[in-house]
């Protein structure tokens, strides 16, 4: 678990415990057998018997939670069941299967709880057993889960137990109260004292997090260390076993890794000594995952097919609230979106949320709950909290603001004028950030990394050059990680790391000029685009109608010839030998800060000959003129007249894995620089960002290094050693390309990355601003 100032700075170590907030939920779990085919966890009650090695154990009834050895298992929710909820005994309000009275166990000579109560005004609970009670009324609360930092004095022979409210850091609380050093001497010396407390091998203190976590059948107890712990086996069995015999004994103790390295470690010690529960089979068992927080007002609208919501696309307003088991990406502008089965928070549908800036969440329950209580149709408030459960629906009298415009239709987006003029189809190799103007932001994007790559940036380690307090900068950090002095030339190691590692396919750009060439070429079309320039003025019923007519036109026109022989001799220049393209879309109404247009415009994959390039470039021309993107741009004032479409041509290149990274934690956007969060897959990046695959969903630590699988998706298998070092590169990368391309001097804007692997090489397929 990290701990983290209010203000989201690192101070004493890494929240590891959760992305708690991506489990959200699963204190309702059941435990039970799967089909798949791994060894996940150890049988709780054999941690109840004596082992084969002769450790104590606890005689007497067994609890029915369990994990066997011999058959993985999974967790899973439960619904209707009698028993009260965490929070409940958060609030002394114990659910009848969680007693929190002293049992009999707890009352044993050396560990004994009748002096707990008194240790509760103290900062820790110092070498006494942890009861239920005690428990709670000591811990924090994260995503609705109860947990306390515990520390480990092998020198002293005892456990402290700290208390939430006094000491939020480990480190704090081991410097004053054991150490008896000042708080500023501490922090004046952090990364030392660090060092001391996670990296040493004969470190005297050792330091973990205790959550509770609660199944059908029971509650269980989880224990992990921070990601960058660098503990052998031996400390960690010593660790386990010593924190186990100070909490009561009929709560399993689970042991999760925090990170890929801990995985690994746990792999070599038995399930016997130590069980284990990893972080992607508590997701699995999510019920709920706020993606974005918020709330809203509006009519709530239920759609359990994707046919009766296409019947319906027509009649949704701006004000509904949408439900579906998987919202789809051509949703218009809404209020509110829940989706009842699980998707990727970097789906284009969640991207768009995101922008919009409207609560959306993750909630499996959904339907059943709407349906009990009879909301569909209904006017309700919404709200997605990371510290709820789930999403709050009540039902409300309709509110008075959806008679008027939202603040977004309001407040209008101004775009600058771009350059239509004379402008060449070029390599992207030869553009630059500013040609955005004339080729679109993804081309122009594309071309100022391609130059970045062949001439690197003053700029690359921005991101660790600003201040964290208590630090004066994190630069050190990334000169372990590049395995190089803190006095080296890091500018310059930094560029000898992406070079090697980072590509770009070969391509072209297709600038504004020459749609607007095509689209004077036919008096046709540029008679239909009046039409609907005329229905867009009136709110024409017709809109749609003319969106589809003008598109169909536009395919069907033939590009006169000279610029065919432009686009031809241009491809054949910079692109011959290639046997597969890609043409994508390269918009100058996308990507901006009020309206990221994301999976809006087409790109097409797979396009072979010079027949398939020329009428894929007439589908990415014609989808800025679809009912969809042209609602969505009338919608925050963008006149069809600013709006202009370029046209990137690509090498396809055959890939092993590909996906999207955010230089980010969507979930938990306190984590504001440490972690990044990816979205990989074996297949394809398309299947990611349209939400058709659910993805191996990970945090990559970008100063320790190290990483963790929170979802395996669909895939039965965690990804190879080999891809998550590539991984790990990459999301180092993304922090060195957000400091280039970051807009301002504080490099803090996050990037959204969509890119595949091909070998040794990481291919950036697009590149621009994650929505805030």
């Amino acid at each position: 678990m990290a701990d983290t100032e209010a203000n989201g700075f690192f101070l004493d170590e890494i929240i590891s415990l959760p992305d708690i907030e991506l489990l959200k939920g699963s204190q309702n779990l059941v435990i039970k057998k799967s089909p798949r085919k791994r060894k996940i966890g150890t049988s709780i009650r054999a941690h109840q018997k004596t082992d084969h090695a002769g450790h104590e154990t606890v005689k007497g009834n067994r609890p029915a939670h369990h994990i066997k050895t011999s058959e993985p298992t999974l967790f899973e929710d439960t619904t209707g069941r009698d028993d009260r909820d965490m929070r409940d005994i958060a609030e002394d309000q114990p659910p009848a299967t969680f007693p929190v009275s002293v049992s009999p166990a707890e009352t044993e000579s050396h560990h004994t709880s009748e002096s707990t109560e008194g240790h509760l005004e103290a900062p820790a609970i110092v070498d006494k057993k942890l009861s239920r009670l005690a428990f709670i009324q000591i811990s924090g609360n994260l995503a609705g889960y109860p947990f306390v930092k515990v520390v480990v004095d092998k020198q002293d022979n005892q456990i402290h137990f700290l208390k939430y409210n006094h000491y939020k850091f480990h480190a704090d609380y081991i410097g004053e109260q054991i150490l008896k050093i000042p708080l500023s001497e501490v922090l004046s010396n952090l990364d030392e004292f660090n060092h001391s407390l996670y990296l040493k091998k004969d470190r005297r203190f050792y330091l973990g997090i205790l959550a509770l976590h609660r199944s059908e059948e029971g509650p269980f107890f989880t224990l992990e260390t921070i990601e960058h712990d660098n503990m052998d086996a031996a400390m960690l069995l010593f660790f386990f076993k010593f924190v186990k015999s100070y909490l009561d004994k009929s709560i399993p103790l689970l042991y999760k890794p925090a990170s890929h390295l801990h995985e690994s470690l746990i792999a070599t010690i038995d399930t016997i000594k130590i069980p284990r529960v990893y972080n992607h089979e508590l997701f699995t068992s999510s019920r709920y995952i706020a993606l974005n927080t918020g709330c809203a007002r509006g009519r709530l609208r239920v759609f359990k097919s994707n046919e009766a919501y296409t019947e319906s696309l027509n009649s949704i307003e701006w004000f509904d609230i949408i439900v579906m088991s998987k919202v789809p990406d051509n949703i218009p502008r809404v209020s509110g979106i829940i989706n009842a089965d699980f998707t990727t928070p970097l789906s284009h549908t969640n991207i768009l949320a995101s922008g919009w800036q409207i609560p959306n969440a993750v909630s499996l329950g959904v339907f059943a709950k709407i349906e009990t209580e009879n909301l569909d149709g209904q006017w309700v408030s919404y709200e997605v909290k990371t510290d709820e459960e789930d999403v709050l629906i009540n039902k409300i009298d309709k509110p008075q603001e959806v008679s008027t415009k939202p603040v977004w239709q309001v407040q209008k987006i101004n775009l600058e004028t771009p350059d239509t003029l004379n402008t060449r189809i070029c390599r992207l190799d030869n553009l630059r950030s500013i040609d955005n103007f004339s080729y679109g932001t993804k081309a122009a994007n594309l071309g100022e990394l391609r130059h970045v790559l062949n001439n690197g940036s003053d700029k690359l380690i921005g991101f660790y050059r600003i201040k964290r307090p208590p630090r004066e900068n994190l630069l050190p950090y990334l000169a372990n990680y590049l395995k190089t002095d803190v006095d080296a030339d890091l500018d310059k190691k930094a560029y000898e790391f992406i070079k090697t590692n980072l590509e770009i396919p070969n391509g072209i750009a297709i600038p504004f000029s020459v749609q607007q060439a095509f689209l004077q070429s036919s008096p046709a079309i540029q008679q239909a685009i009046g039409k609907l320039k005329m229905a867009l003025e009136l709110n024409a019923r017709q809109t749609d109608a003319l969106c589809i007519k003008l598109q169909q036109l536009i395919q069907q026109t033939r590009i006169p010839d000279q610029i065919r022989f432009q686009i031809d001799a241009c491809i054949a220049r910079h692109l011959g030998g290639v046997s597969s393209f890609v043409v994508r879309s390269s918009s100058n109404a996308e990507d901006l800060e009020k309206f990221s247009a994301a999976g809006i415009y087409e790109s097409i994959n797979h396009v072979t000959t010079s027949d398939k390039i020329f009428e894929s470039i007439k589908k990415v021309w014609a989808s800025l003129l679809s009912p969809r993107s042209v609602h969505l741009r009338q919608e925050v004032g963008i006149s069809l007249d600013d709006c202009y479409m370029g046209v990137i041509v690509q090498e396809e290149i055959q890939s092993d894995m590909g996906g999207v990274l955010v230089t980010t934690n969507p979930i938990n956007r306190k984590d504001v620089f440490r972690d990044v969060y990816l979205n990989v897959s074996n297949e394809s990046v398309t299947n990611v960002v349209q939400g058709s695959e659910l993805p191996y969903q990970c945090l990559f630590n970008t100063l320790e290094g190290g990483g963790k699988t929170i979802s395996m998706g669909n895939s039965r298998e965690d990804l190879s050693h080999d891809k998550k070092e590539k991984l790990q590169k990459l999301a180092v990368a993304g922090r060195f390309l957000q400091s280039h391309f970051s807009p301002d001097y504080t490099f803090s804007t996050p990037l959204d990355v969509e890119w595949i692997a091909n070998g040794d090489k990481i291919y950036i397929l697009q590149l621009r601003p994650y929505v805030k």
